[in-house]
């Protein structure tokens, strides 16, 4: 592995702290130069320029001075890609516009960078982020998946109630909220009861997924780096009667932390095979774990969060990553 003097672009936003540091103090530490790209103070801040023409294509990224040639990175870690930060004063009617232009040009900028390793490809990562195209390729790979309904139809949805006994949640397809500002709006996974039944006229205005509710024993959030997998686990008989989703802060209010777990060889086999097929080198998957030990699959977030698992479990992710994005690759 060659690592000395290898830069390596990590595209993120300010608020992110405790990941990215972590990943870059590991790259430093296998001689390498981590390169930070906070996307929300471009265009205000960050100049990045792409030049071509008849001496072929020149990128550069300028901030604070400092100065990054694109033929530098040898490797990108795409942690996160938010909009732009416009600031004050730009008048409404040329907002969008101006958010479109700066978002075009940041993306232009990322994806003709000649880097060898991305964690992960932006295309393979747009395309992953299709949670029913993640739910027929776990399937595919003999995972068990959840009965699933997308629909804006509130009759489907009292057929599927009724098929299922009424065991049955509700979710979004996608986050309801992408800002930075604490307290921002978010809709968690929420049982449907009977009662919901007569209160479905919001889905002609968005449609929503209904799932089978899965029995638990524990819930798992499970990072997959390259072929390895971390697993932390959650005891979900301690927080079922008061949230369905471990997201809730009625779960972390309660004192119900993290714990080591071990995932069966062929779950890892399976979540292996399913990255490989959707093209990810990284993605933090969450599965369910039946009282009979049976494991679920729900989703996998192509840029989901690790850190907690890393902070209170102590597991290696930070190193797994950085030892992933300095990997050679094989020539063509």
């Amino acid at each position: 592995m060659t690592t000395a003097g290898a830069s390596v672009l990590l595209v993120s936003h300010s608020q992110d702290d405790f990941g990215i540091g972590r990943v870059a103090d590991a790259l430093r530490r296998r001689g390498a130069r981590p390169v930070r790209l906070n996307v929300d103070r471009f265009p205000r801040d960050i100049a990045l320029s792409t030049a071509l023409g008849a001496g072929g294509v020149r990128r550069r990224l300028e901030d604070a001075g400092a100065a990054l040639d694109g033929d530098e990175i040898s490797a990108v870690w795409l942690r996160r890609l938010w909009a732009p930060s416009l600031g004050e004063g730009i008048p409404e009617a040329y907002r969008a516009a101006c958010v479109r232009e700066s978002m075009a040009t940041l993306i232009g900028w990322l994806g003709g960078l000649p880097a060898r390793r991305w964690i992960n490809e932006p295309a393979a990562e747009e395309r992953a982020q299709d949670k029913l195209r993640q739910l027929a390729v776990a399937a595919s790979v003999g995972l068990r998946i959840p009965e699933t309904l997308v629909t804006n139809d509130a009759a489907e949805v009292r057929a599927f109630f009724a098929r299922l006994g009424g065991g049955m949640v509700a979710k979004m397809l996608t986050p309801f909220s992408m800002s930075l500002a604490g307290g921002a709006p978010f809709v968690f996974t929420h049982a449907v009861s009977e009662a919901d039944l007569d209160a479905l006229s919001g889905l002609r205005q968005s449609p929503m997924v209904f799932q089978e509710r899965i029995p638990k024993a524990r819930e798992l959030r499970v990072v997959c780096v390259d072929g390895r997998c971390f697993p932390g686990a959650l005891d979900a008989s301690r927080y079922e009667s008061i949230a369905v989703d471990w997201r809730h802060p009625a779960v972390s209010h309660a004192g119900i932390g993290w714990e080591p777990d071990a995932l069966p060889p062929d779950v890892e086999a399976q979540l292996g095979a399913l990255l490989r097929a959707l093209g990810l080198v990284f993605g933090a998957v969450d599965l369910i774990r039946t009282p009979d030990g049976e494991h679920v699959f729900l989703e996998v977030n192509p840029a989901g969060e690790w850190g907690m698992l890393e902070r209170d479990l102590g597991l290696p992710i930070a190193d797994a990553l950085a030892e992933a994005l300095l990997a050679p690759t094989e020539s063509p």
